[in-house]
């Protein structure tokens, strides 16, 4: 299998960043760094949100394993060749299942990793999903298409089930790409999009979604999504005749591996004042906590996958498992916020589909 590697793992290298619970700390400026930021719910309360509540619930998000082909140096899950064992097994996707069909107001399936693909019940759930008649995405990194034989049939079963995909692509060139994500994804990513155009991904009037996903590969918020996705369209269009529906500018939350990065290159500070400088409240009500569930492989409950991956788990004492999912529960609990919830309400806002405003 080609691995796409850029660096180790945190939890293979020791590094106390691969503990939640000292993220937090640092977050909050009790370990590594004195830096303390105005309080995030403090900030939300002082713009008429004393507590953030959520809307219907809409989106069934897994994160269904950290085990990757790549090592990605912003990643915020810290996935990776080495975590093998976090895999979700298949009783725990069978009970999301249940879950799942029992509420009519979830159309989405959203499925993260890691690799997704590389959970060897991932194409069971897919087909599970569709006789629900649920809209399943598939947060696919595109050089897993390439990584091994075993995957090459991807873009036409996830065509023959109108899995919408969307997939990261840090940059239309090589060096930008390959910086962040690692030597040679730049081009096995354009390859794959290729696969998948020719199986009628991405093309105008098509029914099969193609979404790309850019973020920044330093300590800077993205710049405008229309803009960036005008750009993409014509530089992947004009250089390797590739198409795609819709680009999402995603910020960087200051999480695990991205987290190390702003430690180690000096700029956690100044992005982290970023972020609280361009703190907008237009955002909030749009933020993606609010209509979505995140499910860890494990099958515990957060708020959203960023929170998922410091360990925050939903207020709701009674609903933290899927084994005791509750859904009056949920509905009645507040978001569970921290600091790097600024990363979200920074500018245009940011969320799995991009920019919120």
């Amino acid at each position: 299998m080609a691995i796409k590697q850029k660096g180790k793992t945190l939890k293979r290298t020791g590094n106390n960043l691969s503990d939640s619970f000292f993220q937090l700390k640092v977050l909050n400026g009790k370990e590594i760094v004195d830096a303390k930021f105005p309080n995030f719910s403090e900030r939300l309360s002082d713009n008429g949100f004393p507590v953030l509540t959520p809307s219907t619930l809409e989106i069934f998000q897994l994160n269904i394993g950290k085990l990757c082909n790549q090592t990605c140096a912003h990643c915020h899950v810290d996935a990776g060749p080495d975590r093998k064992e976090e895999n979700m097994n298949k009783a725990t996707l069978q009970r999301c299942l249940e879950i799942i069909a029992s509420i009519p107001t979830i159309h989405t399936v959203d499925i993260t990793g890691g690799a997704p693909e590389m959970n060897p019940h991932f194409r069971w759930f897919v087909e599970e999903c569709t006789k629900l008649g649920k809209q399943v995405i598939d947060r696919c990194n595109l050089t897993i298409i390439k990584a091994h034989a075993k995957y090459s049939d991807l873009p036409e079963f996830l065509a023959k089930h109108k899995v919408h995909i969307v997939s990261s692509l840090p940059y239309f060139s090589k060096t930008r790409t390959d910086s962040q994500r690692g030597d040679g994804v730049f081009e096995d990513s354009i390859e794959a999009l290729k696969l998948l155009n020719a199986v009628g991904y991405g093309q105008e009037g098509s029914d099969l979604k193609l979404d790309l996903v850019f973020n920044p590969s330093g300590a800077f918020l993205p710049g405008s999504q229309e803009t960036l996705e005008a750009e993409f369209k014509r530089q992947l269009k004009r250089k390797y005749d590739i198409v795609f529906h819709n680009l999402f500018a995603i910020t960087n939350l200051p999480i695990a591996r991205f987290l190390d990065y702003l430690l180690e290159s000096g700029n956690y500070e100044e992005y982290m004042q970023k972020l609280v400088d361009a703190f907008n409240p237009g955002t909030i009500m749009g933020l993606m906590c609010r209509n979505t569930i995140s499910i860890s492989w494990e099958g515990f409950v957060y708020d959203c996958d960023f929170n998922q991956m410091l360990d925050l788990k939903v207020a709701a004492t009674k609903s933290q498992h899927i084994n005791n999912f509750d859904l009056e529960a949920l509905k009645e609990r507040n978001v569970v916020l921290n600091q790097h919830c600024y990363g979200c309400t920074a500018g245009a806002g940011s969320s799995c589909g991009g920019e919120i405003t």
